[in-house]
């Protein structure tokens, strides 16, 4: 039997709505300003609601602070049925004590199986981010998950905690992690892609660590890890704007080659330091990639002869059926 979808978006429809009936809900109310005090009386409202098995909540842009996100997480650690949820929270201000009470709640919410959470401009720190992820690893039947932490003031010590909560998902395998705009070093690179060998049955991943401080190291690092997940099929890694050069480009491409049956690859390094020599290892390297057969390359560049050392070498594997390559 299909359940069907209520939708609201109106706060006061949905409160004075039949709580106790909902099982599939989808509410919208992005950019309305409700503030602490609306997110209090939606929280009291949905707290309610037992019989979710499946929230869809949309409230970007809509000055939450700590106190409006911590009646939330009380809501949603009542929904224990819940095994799907998107919750929407960008542009709020939820900081530090909003983010880690979000994530005691979720760890009450046992039959997860697909969440996404946009986080997003929340200034959510180290801490924030470190809470989130220790509540993350009590979720162990999740096997879709997408966090969007961009522009969040994350560093090191809050890269590796979430790094150790995706250690313990063993059971994903579809993870979309966006991490832009923090600053995430080597170190912290590297620390992803040992925790993301764990999860072995990852078939689709993508990784967005724009506007970072990674360099060659990192970059090695973070992708030699993957090689474990012999099951990653569909691969889409951005780390433009970062410090990678050749020594990273090389390495990076020889991590790659090593993920045996990695299929389709989506590589975006424009804007970082990569001269000759590591284009065309790179391109010597993908070339490799004995199961490949779609790839689009984004590489920065503003010398002809580069641009021409890697088409050449990826243009010898003829097991590629789709081939895209910008230079930006």
């Amino acid at each position: 039997m299909i359940q069907q979808i209520k939708e609201y978006n109106k706060l006061e429809e949905f409160i004075n709505s039949s709580l106790l009936s909902h099982q599939v809900l989808d509410i919208n109310l992005n950019y309305n300003q409700i503030g602490d005090e609306g997110a209090s009386g939606l929280s009291s409202a949905l707290a309610n609601c037992i019989n979710l098995s499946n929230l869809t909540l949309y409230l970007g842009e809509n000055q939450i602070g700590a106190i409006g996100a911590s009646g939330l997480s009380y809501a949603l650690a009542n929904c224990i049925n819940l095994s799907n949820l998107t919750l929407d929270l960008r542009f709020n201000q939820i900081g530090v004590m909003g983010a880690s009470g979000l994530g005691s709640a979720l760890a009450n919410c046992i039959n997860l199986s697909n969440l996404t959470l946009y986080l997003g401009y929340n200034q959510i720190g180290d801490q924030g981010a470190s809470g989130l992820g220790s509540a993350l690893a009590n979720c162990i039947n999740l096997s879709k998950l997408a966090l969007f932490l961009t522009f969040n003031q994350i560093g090191d010590e809050g890269a590796s905690g979430l790094s150790s909560a995706l250690a313990n998902c063993i059971n994903l395998s579809n993870l979309t992690l966006y991490l832009g705009g923090n600053q995430i070093s080597d170190e912290s690179a590297s620390g992803l892609g040992s925790a993301l060998a764990n999860c072995i049955n990852l078939s689709n991943l993508i990784l967005d660590l724009t506007y970072n401080q990674i360099g060659d190291q990192g970059a090695s690092g973070l992708v030699s890890a993957l090689a474990n997940c012999i099951n990653l099929s569909n691969l889409t890694l951005d780390i433009r704007e970062n410090q990678i050069g050749d020594e990273g480009a090389s390495g990076l491409g020889s991590a790659l080659a090593n993920c045996i049956n990695l299929s389709n690859l989506t590589l975006d390094l424009h804007r970082n330091k990569i001269g000759d020599k590591g284009a065309s290892d790179l391109g010597s390297a993908l070339a490799n990639c004995i199961h490949l057969s779609n790839l689009a390359l984004y590489l920065g560049s503003e010398n002809v002869t580069q641009e021409f050392k890697v088409i050449s070498k990826c243009v010898k594997s003829k097991r590629l059926v789709v081939f895209e390559i910008q230079f930006l």
